[in-house]
């Protein structure tokens, strides 16, 4: 993505070096400006897209397909890696009530699991959700009713994600589902399921915008995981002069009486310094921002800050001495008697995360909050509790299970509760009025749960208003599509872990 070079611009600081911040940094630097990225991890890049290594093994933090309906990121990710992306078939499946379950849906072996009785009570749900149910949802339940009947709602959406937001369906906010599984109901996962599979358009052919993205049939990866994207972006801005400096943390921030940005920062050597940008990108989670902001924001706004909620996850990384035992990407788990809601399998994203084709490397992932036991426990006591999981889910054999590493990645999710949409619009208020110069980008630096590529957009945006010197674009119109929505259009306004299981992992 060219953007012309600007000599004597402004200084930029970026907070966090996940896709948003990378990608503010990557535009800018290439624009010929003074940028420093500050990352809290003193390894890795890529965020909650980093990809791990355990002992040769290589694992996500989810799953991460690459794939957009907007020409500019998926031209971008080229750009970035343009040798090493992989054409992948996607399989995943629902397990549920001891039964798998192919998504896109197969019709065929829906009614060869539920029966032909249970397959006609499901449409009779349907129909008569369609019949009796509001055509404004406020809640998820309600929502994902009226899109796919009571049954299919109780049998393929209501526990798992409970189980990933760990709160009741009619608490979570209909936004969700909407942003998730936008454009998607029964009639056309239905047509989808009788259509002849055809690979998923590239980007730039006739058709892709049109494309539910929970249909998608293929998807672009990374040979090494979606790791090796971010740290090559990040080696690109370290070659055009940037300043990338891991294992530095941001402790607060201030506005200076010139109208600069002077940032607290605490480096890995346990020294503290601090730096003056004119401009400051933020991709930290935007309760912590607010938190952070001197002067302090009103109170109204520090009270928003404060209860915005976050999701934490978990991924237990076992290693089992036999070839991969089932062909998915990734299944999602709907048994509540379970704690583990998806499960990853490695080598079948790219065959070079696993060093050894007779060994195999599926990601056990657990949805919780930093205060629940599961969060506490010990690795060793999470990697025995997994590999019971596994055996009883009949995917592996005793002894199979040799190895196993475990992340915890705090605040992976923003919650989409009754009052997050009034809690956002009143930080965003208070930054608008008090904080010229400060930009937010991304999931948790918007508190909007996104893909990678919506997550991009916004910093793509972002970087053209700095770079024109005024406000060309509002990012908080960018949508769950990564396309930008102009004010008062139709659809303005405002989705691995987690989506309800009829959708599949985002980019």
């Amino acid at each position: 993505m060219l953007i012309e070079a600007q000599q004597n611009g402004p200084e930029i600081g970026v907070i966090g070096a996940g896709p948003a911040g990378l990608t503010a940094a990557y535009l800018l630097s290439g624009a010929g400006l003074d940028v420093s990225v500050w990352e809290a991890d003193p390894r890795y890049v890529g965020g909650i897209s980093r990809t791990e290594v355990y002992k040769g093994f290589r694992f996500d933090i989810g799953g991460h397909r690459f794939f957009s309906k907007s020409r500019e990121v998926e031209e971008l990710w080229s750009e970035i890696l343009p040798d090493d992306m992989l054409e992948c078939e996607r399989l995943s499946r629902i397990f549920y009530d001891g039964k798998f379950y192919s998504y896109p849906l197969d019709l065929a072996e829906v009614v060869g699991n539920l029966g032909k009785r249970q397959s006609l009570l499901t449409v009779a749900s349907y129909l008569k959700a369609k019949l009796s149910t509001t055509s404004n949802p406020d809640n998820l339940e309600d929502w994902v009713t009226r899109k796919f009947g009571g049954r299919l709602y109780r049998m393929f959406f209501k526990s798992y994600t409970e189980k990933v937001w760990g709160m009741p369906c009619r608490e979570i906010s209909a936004d969700w589902a909407a942003q998730r599984i936008k454009g998607l109901s029964l009639v056309k996962a239905a047509r989808a399921a009788l259509r002849p599979r055809r690979q998923t358009p590239r980007a730039g052919e006739t058709g892709r915008s049109e494309v539910i993205k929970s249909l998608i049939t293929s998807f672009r990866y990374p040979r090494h995981g979606p790791g090796m994207l971010w740290e090559a972006a990040a080696a690109r801005i370290q070659e055009r002069g940037a300043h990338l400096q891991l294992g530095t943390r941001v402790q607060g921030l201030s506005r200076t009486s010139a109208g600069r940005w002077r940032v607290q920062l605490a480096l890995a050597d346990g020294s503290e310094r601090f730096q003056e940008v004119d401009q400051l990108i933020s991709s930290a989670p935007l309760g912590w921002l607010v938190r952070n902001l001197e002067p302090r924001l009103p109170a109204a706004a520090l009270a928003a800050a404060g209860a915005l909620r976050y999701r934490d996850f978990l991924t237990v990384a076992l290693i089992l001495k036999t070839p991969s035992g089932f062909p998915d990407n990734w299944l999602y788990i709907h048994d509540p008697q379970l704690k583990v809601g998806r499960i990853q399998n490695f080598a079948n994203w790219s065959s070079e995360m696993v060093p050894d084709p007779a060994m195999a490397c599926y990601g056990m992932e657990y949805f919780c909050n930093q205060s629940d036991q599961l969060w506490s426990s010990s690795d060793a006591e999470l990697i025995e509790m997994a590999t019971q999981e596994l055996l009883s889910l009949g995917l592996a054999q005793k002894g199979e299970v040799v190895d196993g590493a475990v992340v915890r990645q705090p605040r992976a999710y923003p919650v989409y509760d009754d009052n997050y949409t009034e809690r956002r619009a009143i930080i965003r208020a208070a930054l608008r009025e008090h904080c010229p110069g400060l930009h937010v980008v991304g999931r948790n630096g918007m508190h909007q749960y996104n893909n990678q590529d919506h997550s991009m957009m916004t910093a793509m945006l972002t970087a053209r208003n700095i770079l024109a010197g005024q406000e060309l674009y509002d990012v908080w119109q960018v949508n769950q599509d990564a396309d930008y929505i102009e004010a008062g259009a139709p659809g303005g306004g405002s989705t691995s872990p987690a989506e309800p299981c009829l959708a599949g992992r985002g980019a």
